[in-house]
């Protein structure tokens, strides 16, 4: 029950950036409408035939290396993705093939832009029970595939960038430590997020003319999902504070999700949260879903942001709904 750790981080994105004026010749959009309503400047997208187990093989060696171990050392694979490389067996089972370290148990995890906090939390449940010493918890997508890369779609096309973050959690052996997560969900609003086809709950699941009235790219009511953030993203993070005998003024580093820099920063004010202390990478990634979190997490790390004996909050929130916080010592 002692509680478990962050051993190691990594992360990855494919090396082709996309920026703003590069959509305005796909598009009817520009640099300066993009950059107002998201903070977004550019994105990674992945050229050929590239699987999020792909890009987070990446990230997870050098997860594993910062973290001093190998592969064989890890007794869980945890797979957060909405955007698996095939729609069944699920991408942990790819990469724990990838890795070479067969039987070792892989389980994919469907939370999307919360799914890092879902695993991470998953993670802490097994050390603290005994089930497992080292558990490679991993964020991972491939969105450019999947868009609707023209004026129709620009809307949500404009906003997701591929990549991967991943982060071997361990048992705690001094004070750094995982304290709390608290993690939550409301499928009542389901639909105003979504990839409504293919699907299993309709026959056939894809057809010709679902394709052609863009049915099976992902649609967003932005009105609806930027409010629900701005409600649900404050009450979690007071809520994980207060049961936990901590303040906003304790905690050093806050690292949310990167959904829309709007967003971050309407809840940093609504909190009175220093905006020094947020960290935000959108500008460079867009949004990578259940990557963002571990890799602007890893790179507050790599810059020195993030000291060890800090206190830093993550937050996240996405489709679902889903929304969740944790609270690390680092």
């Amino acid at each position: 029950m002692a509680g478990s750790t962050v051993l190691g981080m990594g992360h990855y994105v494919p090396p082709r950036t996309v920026t703003n004026d590069d959509l305005a010749v796909l598009m009817e959009t520009t640099d300066e409408w993009i950059t107002q309503r998201t903070g977004i400047k550019e994105r990674h997208w992945i050229e050929g035939d590239v699987g999020a187990s792909e890009l987070a093989e990446h990230a997870s060696r050098e997860a594993l290396a910062e973290a001093g171990l190998t592969a064989a050392d890890i007794d869980l694979v945890l797979f957060a993705t909405l955007s698996p490389d095939l729609n069944f067996p699920g991408s942990g089972c790819l990469l724990q093939a990838r890795l070479g370290i067969p039987g070792v148990p892989a389980m994919d995890i469907r939370n999307q832009c919360t799914g890092f906090l879902y695993g991470l939390k998953t993670a802490d449940a097994y050390i603290r029970s005994g089930m497992a010493r080292n558990v490679l918890v991993v964020g991972s997508e491939v969105h450019s595939t999947g868009l609707d890369i023209s004026t129709r779609g620009r809307d949500v096309a404009v906003l997701f960038g591929d990549g991967a973050g991943a982060a071997v959690v361990g048992a705690a052996s001094d004070d750094s430590r995982v304290i709390d997560t608290e993690l939550h969900a409301d499928g009542r609003f389901a639909e105003i997020l979504m990839v409504e086809v293919p699907a299993s709950r309709l026959n056939p699941r894809l057809t010709v003319e679902m394709m052609e009235a863009g049915r099976h790219y992902p649609k967003m009511d932005g009105r609806s999902v930027f409010k629900h953030a701005c409600e649900r993203l404050p009450e979690v993070i007071q809520s994980i504070l207060q049961r936990n005998g901590y303040t906003l003024a304790d905690v050093d580093v806050m690292v949310p999700h990167q959904a829309n820099l709007r967003i971050n920063e309407m809840v940093a004010r609504q909190l009175g949260f220093p905006a020094d202390k947020v960290v935000h990478n959108i500008q460079r990634y867009g949004n990578t879903t259940a990557a963002s979190i571990p890799i602007a997490l890893h790179e507050a790390v790599q810059q020195g942001r993030i000291q060890k004996g800090q206190l830093v909050l993550l937050a996240g929130f996405g489709a679902g709904l889903t929304w969740g916080a944790s609270l690390v010592r680092w």
